[in-house]
């Protein structure tokens, strides 16, 4: 009974947020490698819906196919379709969801219906670090190496140490101008989201300057604390 009580006391969704260069995506990935559970992104989620030929799926195509925006209550019916599965029996990760405050209540009430507990965990980093994260980044088009001019330059000027003589790359996206556009709407839309889990105490704040180790390391024991005090 105790091995029971404890999987379903660590059955959890785990709400990851973090702006365009925080690192999300990294620490995505190691929770999902280390704690086995699923990364749900909800624009897999709708990928995967439109290749389907249930009522759900005719739903949502006839929205889109009208140019209209999916309504929160369809996106909920979507996510807790997705998580119904199996895969998701003793927790998952969410990626891109939720996006608003409401959008956030309704995960609430689908938490509470699934018997799972819910953390808000934010990988914090300020915004004019983000953007030399971003700005400074260039990588190896041959190996795929990544590079920053700021915090991890080439030993030779925008070349590659493993290949001399090739010349790295800068993403299109990853220019000054573009790189504030996504930070600042990044921060306009997602302060709303912070406030309401600032607001419900679920909300946990990472320092993300740190090493991904490091950072990992603080988000399981922030995991670890919330079984402990269930």
């Amino acid at each position: 009974m105790a091995i029971a009580n404890r999987q379903f006391l660590m059955s959890k969704i785990i709400v990851l947020m973090g702006a365009p260069g925080a690192g999300k995506g990294t620490q995505a990935r190691l929770l999902q490698e280390r704690l086995h559970l699923p990364q749900i992104s909800t624009g897999d989620m709708f990928r995967a819906l439109a290749e389907t030929q249930t009522p759900l799926a005719e739903e949502v195509r006839a929205i889109q196919q009208a140019g209209r925006l999916i309504p929160d209550e369809l996106v909920i019916r979507v996510v807790e379709d997705r998580t119904a599965r199996d895969d998701c029996r003793d927790g998952y990760i969410l990626d891109g969801f939720p996006r608003t405050a409401a959008q956030a209540g309704m995960l609430e009430e689908l938490a509470t219906r699934q018997q799972q507990r819910l953390s808000a965990i934010l990988i914090d980093v300020a915004l004019d670090l983000l953007e030399k994260r971003i700005t400074g980044r260039r990588s190896c088009p041959v190996c795929g190496e990544i590079y920053n001019l700021y915090f991890r330059p080439a030993r030779l000027d925008n070349q590659c140490d493993r290949h001399p003589g090739t010349q790295l790359i800068q993403r299109a996206d990853d220019t000054a101008e573009k790189v504030r556009v996504r930070l600042e709407t990044y921060n306009r839309e997602t302060a709303p989201l912070l406030d309401y889990y600032q607001g419900t105490g679920r909300l946990h704040r990472v320092d993300g300057t740190r090493s991904p180790e490091e950072i990992y390391s603080d988000i399981d024991k922030i995991l670890n604390r919330e079984v402990v005090q269930a």
